[in-house]
């Protein structure tokens, strides 16, 4: 059947069929159809909507996601066919009825979600099917090999080729801001890509973006490591493992995190840079993404064997992730905290001691240090001054200003001090919480907003002393702050005695 098309700016694939039109065609909502292009020899398989009202008989709405490679203009004919549904339904259904994935069929599933002939239902039952029933290590290692091979890769010349990784889930964890210089600094490379936050108060990337641009492709990212050691850029920008970004959104609104779709992503965006040595951060703890120390372990040795199999030689740390590493959380904060270091600051011990940790163990894994000398060499590699240089290196090559110190980010203006409410000791802290209030604070789109944490489990204050300090660049966006600080008391404090059993007895 040919139509006369209209364009609608919505980034889904999907065409827009009137009810008359769509019963001669033969499908039915949620069927597919091919249009097609003839002038330019272009077309594009797509889900489709039915509707009566929205348009007219002989008339077609396509998205700018179909567009993109259909190419047509507004007002141009199309022809439009009946089309069978693509084989990796079958696999999806396979895989919710609890079977298992050939590495065929996962490449199926992985082409039709890239080149989009998937519709985002279809791509939200395989997401789902693979958190309830689990993906076994064959069906991980097929899921990243075909997540690598869906987009753009990183390759060097020489080896070895550093990255690190962490799982995440612990508020002001600026590390990367310190590891990837002390890494360049040592003479290895370290082509690192980062997120931006999703539900935290700043992702690395929008870190780095308070010091210098972050978006580049792939060529330009590894020129720049070539030239300056390492780079800290955001991996949305490029075309790297766009399978697993894919699958990312749409368990964002289910907020799950598949186990076998995290060993997945976490190694395929490795895998894609080039790397050869990873360290990987496993924080565990209250508020953390795992639990315990236990679960870590496990989840540290399916790193290493999924490293193995890909040819990437893995090492896991496993930390502490019950409080903020550091004290300041929100963009300007957490990257003058971080720059404070690198200047000579001695700064907080759990930033400074978590930093050199991970930073030693890629020194150690790489033979640029004995193994158990690794912190100590990536601490006089701070200390002499060689990783600050380096960091101004990595800022001036992807085009900021080198001569940037933590003096020059600046603060929210509304500021307002959370008091003790008694006298005592903190006794935990609530990681979640202290995200929210950065986040309601404006943290990360404001880079001046977010918080300062005065104490920390164990350490005493005194009623009235500040515990929490909230910055923000816009008052009304401070009284929201202030009022999320009043309702979830974020940080605990009690005396020594917290309670007498029995209790004292009133002599009349």
């Amino acid at each position: 059947m040919i139509l006369s098309s209209s364009l609608i700016d919505i980034a889904t694939v999907l065409v827009l069929l009137h009810a008359d039109d769509a019963r001669q065609i033969g499908v039915r909502e949620g069927d597919r159809v091919t249009i097609f292009n003839t002038p330019k020899g272009t077309s594009v398989r797509a889900p489709v909507v039915i509707t009566e009202t929205l348009i007219s008989p002989g008339h077609v709405t396509i998205s700018s996601g179909v567009n993109k490679r259909l190419q047509i203009m507004d007002g141009d004919h199309v022809e439009i066919r009946a089309s069978s549904r693509p084989a990796s339904i079958e696999f999806i259904r396979k895989k919710m009825d609890g079977g298992r994935l050939t590495r065929e069929e996962t490449a199926q599933i992985v082409e039709d979600m890239t080149k989009e002939v998937l519709s985002p239902s279809e791509i939200t039952a395989y997401i789902t099917a693979a958190y309830i029933n689990g993906l076994d290590m064959d069906e991980v290692e097929s899921l990243t090999r075909e997540m690598v091979a869906s987009g753009d890769r990183l390759t060097f010349n020489t080896r070895p080729i550093v990255d690190k990784h962490s799982i995440g889930g612990v508020p002001g964890n600026k590390i990367t801001l310190l590891v990837v210089p002390v890494i360049a600094a040592s003479g290895l490379l370290i082509p690192k890509t980062s997120s931006r936050a999703i539900t935290g108060a700043g992702g690395t990337a929008d870190l780095m973006e308070a010091l210098a641009p972050v978006t580049f492709t792939v060529q330009e990212i590894q020129q720049m490591t070539l030239k300056a050691g390492g780079v800290i850029v955001w991996g949305g920008a490029t075309n790297i493992a766009p399978a697993d970004d894919m699958i990312i959104t749409y368990e964002y609104p289910l907020k799950i995190d598949a186990r076998g779709q995290m060993l997945a992503s976490i190694m395929a965006k490795k895998m894609a840079v080039g790397s050869d040595t990873c360290v990987i951060d496993i924080p565990v703890g209250p508020g953390t993404k795992i639990p315990d120390e236990a679960e870590g372990r496990v989840l540290a040795g399916e790193l290493i064997e999924l490293g193995r199999r890909l040819g990437i030689r893995v090492e896991c740390a496993i930390t502490y992730g019950g409080a903020p590493v550091g004290r300041n959380i929100g963009v300007n904060l957490e990257v003058a905290e971080a720059l404070r270091i690198l200047e000579g600051d001695a700064g907080p011990n759990s930033l400074m001691q978590k930093s050199v940790a991970l930073a030693g163990m890629a020194l150690e894994m790489t033979g640029k240090t004995a193994y158990g000398f690794g912190a100590e060499a990536a601490m006089d590699l701070i200390r002499n001054g060689k990783a600050l240089a380096k960091m101004k290196d990595i800022i001036e090559v992807q085009g900021g200003d080198p001569k940037i110190t933590s003096a020059d980010l600046a603060f929210g203006s509304n500021v307002f001090d959370v008091p003790a409410p008694n006298d005592g000791y903190v006794v935990s802290v609530k990681n979640r919480d202290l995200i929210n209030i950065a986040r309601t604070a404006g943290s990360p789109a404001d880079h001046g907003a977010g918080l300062h944490l005065h104490k920390k489990p164990g350490e005493a204050v005194k009623k009235g002393e500040p515990i929490l300090t909230i910055y923000a660049e816009r008052g009304w966006r401070l009284q929201r702050a202030i009022e999320e600080a009043r309702v979830s008391m974020p940080v605990v404090v009690e005396g020594m005695l917290l309670d007498r059993v029995p209790p004292v007895r009133r002599v009349a």
